[in-house]
């Protein structure tokens, strides 16, 4: 904690006042960011920083292993849908990323199964991507751990598509979905193409 509070006061006396006119008009114009990104609470992806932006340009979620779940308004506790909901319906983002990553825990433990240590949660969270797991299994691939990171890209973009509201801004035009991974050993980001595959940029 001590770090953080030195670097919150290094922010505030160095950062900050070169930035003061930045968040003075995001907090009187409130804010209108460029995408929103689910990514992975991972500490090694951070979406700021592998797009170089501004406070205000991006609309972050960031979850285990960047899972979008599906549909489901059931008055349970969605909070990964509820970013949604507030990006696409209040803010009208005009595009949504999700962001995957090399190496991502969340991924190995589909795979691999969940650390005895996390009964509660991460499984019964994970497991929302259980038709990955299944497709990595039925390819068995070289690095079932990199396909599966794919794997689960893919399944997130195709559970957006349940959610009424977002597949109807994605039929008018007035969003558009891409899929991405982050190689945190090499620092490239790699997009999803239409065939599939993800083609480094």
């Amino acid at each position: 904690m001590d770090k953080l509070l030195r670097n919150y006061r290094r922010f505030r006396t160095e950062d900050l006042p070169e930035r003061r006119a930045l968040f003075e008009r995001l907090a009187r114009e409130g804010q209108s960011p460029r995408a929103m990104v689910i990514a992975c609470a991972d500490s090694r992806a951070d979406p700021a920083m592998i797009f170089d932006t501004e406070p205000g340009e991006l609309f972050v979620v960031r979850n285990v292993a960047a899972i979008v779940p599906p549909f489901a308004p059931d008055g349970k506790y969605h909070g990964t849908s509820a970013a949604l909901e507030y990006a696409v319906q209040v803010l009208q983002v005009p595009v949504l990323i999700v962001l995957g990553h090399a190496l991502c825990g969340g991924v190995g433990a589909l795979l691999r199964g969940v650390p005895d240590a996390t009964p509660d949660f991460l499984g019964p969270w994970v497991h929302i991507a259980d038709a990955a797991r299944h497709r990595v299994l039925e390819c068995a691939p070289a690095d079932p751990q990199a396909m599966g990171e794919q794997e689960v890209v893919k399944l997130s973009l195709g559970n957006l598509l349940t959610f009424p509201w977002i597949a109807a801004r994605v039929a008018e035009s007035k969003l558009t979905l891409y899929g991405a991974k982050f190689d945190i050993r090499t620092g490239a980001l790699s997009l999803l193409q239409p065939d599939g595959g993800f083609a480094e940029i």
